[in-house]
């Protein structure tokens, strides 16, 4: 079922997330937040036991098995850091270095984004 809230946006462009939402999506301290159409999606962000499951699924579906899995899944693993690293290096300087508005700045920083 689909449950929908109207919520306020402070003049600081903040917003406060209802209690029930909050409670039941578990969220902490963290959500990731993109754009998607004319839709602004927060979403809780994935631990690492989550992401870890995902890299592990995505090569089981390409055919590791065994030992291989497993180098492959180090491999995998070892890059998640330094990558999640840079893109929060990339959105600081992206955002310090622009001046635009802010619907001109969402869509500078989001113009690379895939919609899914």
């Amino acid at each position: 079922m689909l449950e929908a809230k109207r919520i306020s946006i402070s003049s600081k462009r903040q917003i406060t997330i209802p209690q029930k939402f909050f409670e039941a999506l578990n969220l902490g301290n963290e959500v990731e937040c993109f754009l998607r159409n004319n839709e602004i999606v927060i979403r809780p962000v994935q631990t690492s036991e989550e992401l870890s499951e995902e890299i592990l699924k995505d090569l089981i579906q390409q055919g590791y098995q065994g030992e291989e899995l497993l180098e492959r899944f180090k491999e995998m693993h070892s890059k998640v850091r330094p990558a999640i690293e840079q893109m929060i290096d990339e959105a600081k300087e992206a955002a310090k270095n622009f001046k635009g508005t802010g619907e001109e700045q969402m869509n500078e920083i989001f113009a690379d984004v895939e919609e899914s």
